[in-house]
């Protein structure tokens, strides 16, 4: 199998480079590595906006990078679930389509927390953002469905086009489909 090489901090991996439909990608997944995720966070406070007062994550990959950086700054996050939950009350939801995904997925912000997200200074937390799809749809539900104004979007690694628009530690390349046979 094909990987790519990546370094944060002093943490070294190669990721293995996955078909996900017409291209191939190099898969970050920090779940479970606790040494990555940790050195991800450690790198994405030090180039955070100092103004936050929430994080918001997209379900499920990134969630221990967002509460890595909540230990490290006191910043209480919020977890966009991709399903409604029976619990949920007055829940948002924006459809999205991920790359990695192939298919039509929810974000889900429970109503419970709008009180939190309405009016603040957010700062979404990913581990990698491609296309943008799952970033615009959070950031059209944060803004415009809640209130909120998302000031910062951090992410381990952009992939695909390059973007100045997020705080980033990296880039990771697509690869064509066959990369990841």
């Amino acid at each position: 199998m094909s990987t790519h090489r990546i370094q944060v901090g002093q943490e070294v991996r190669e990721l293995p480079i996955i078909n996900v439909g017409a291209v191939s990608v190099a898969l970050l997944n920090l779940l479970g590595d606790t040494m990555l995720t940790e050195a991800a966070a450690d790198e994405l406070v030090a180039k955070m906006p100092k103004d936050i007062d929430t994080l918001v994550t997209p379900e499920v990959k990134a969630v221990p990078l967002a509460h890595a950086i909540s230990v490290r700054t006191g910043i209480p996050y919020i977890v966009a679930r991709k399903t409604e939950k029976p619990y949920m009350v007055g829940a948002l939801k924006k459809e999205v389509l991920s790359i990695t995904t192939g298919k039509p997925q929810l974000l889900v912000i429970d109503g419970a927390d709008i009180s939190r997200l309405k009016g603040k200074r957010i700062g979404i937390v990913d581990d990698v953002v491609s296309t943008g799809g799952t970033l615009n749809s959070l950031k059209d539900l944060l803004e415009r469905d809640i209130g909120g104004n998302v000031i910062a979007t951090m992410v381990v690694f952009t992939e695909g086009d390059e973007r100045n628009d997020i705080i980033s530690l990296g880039h990771l390349p697509l690869y064509p489909a066959e990369a990841g046979k």
